[in-house]
């Protein structure tokens, strides 16, 4: 089971799902997409949160508005987080995720530990969390499934976007071409109407014959 909530705080809304436990958390690790951002309570036990961003959107420039109903959510998912203040959430982007066999169940580390990024929570919000809760919606997702449709969805705009490329790429050869030809031959009507002009009768004067007299 996966809970997904909405945030309203930016337009349009954002997406977030949460796994129901560690198992869940493990088929989110395997078969999360390349736009989830991973949201956690630091040091401590906690729900794994994800925000799946919007197209164009980037990890580094979350607004701050989106960023606070994320680490108070996260903050009201961990046992013993909600009874603190001053938590640290981290958040990371899903590629940058590490797990191997070693790891207990939905333990995770990171590839690159400059990728990860820090928010205080000094306490806990109920007016945001409520806000948010209000808007669960608990689903049974085939996440491989999901996965593997997204993947294909974007193959097929790779490759619209190459055929794109290569049709335009077609269009400036053939425009340079003709540019080239006309370049070569900008002279070829004014040769011709000069040779016309050179054997044609009709410009002489009435005693060109006697040149030839």
């Amino acid at each position: 089971m996966v809970y997904y909530f909405t945030s309203t705080v930016v337009d349009p809304p954002a997406y977030v799902y949460v796994g129901k436990d560690k198992f869940e958390n493990e088929e989110l690790i395997a078969h999360g997409w390349e736009e989830d951002v991973w949201f956690h309570v630091d040091k401590l036990s906690s729900a794994h949160i994800y925000l799946r961003l919007r197209e164009g959107e980037t990890w580094d420039n979350i607004p701050t508005e989106l960023l606070t109903d994320l680490g108070q959510l996260t903050k009201a998912n961990s046992i013993e987080g909600n009874k603190k203040d001053n938590i640290t959430i981290i958040y990371t982007p899903w590629s940058n995720l590490k797990k191997d066999g070693s790891m207990a169940v939905g333990q995770v580390s990171f590839k690159d530990n400059k990728k990860v990024r820090r928010l205080v929570i000094p306490q806990r919000e109920n007016a945001i969390v409520n806000r948010l809760n209000k808007t669960k919606v608990e689903k049974f997702p085939d996440l491989r499934q999901e996965k593997e449709d997204r993947l294909k969805e974007l193959r097929k705009k790779d490759q619209a976007a190459m055929l794109a490329r290569r049709k335009e790429e077609a269009r400036i050869a053939k425009e340079r071409q003709e540019k080239k030809w006309q370049k070569d031959h900008a002279y070829d009507e004014l040769f011709a109407e000069e040779n016309m002009a050179a054997s044609s009768n009709q410009d002489r004067d009435e005693n060109w014959e006697d040149d030839f007299m």
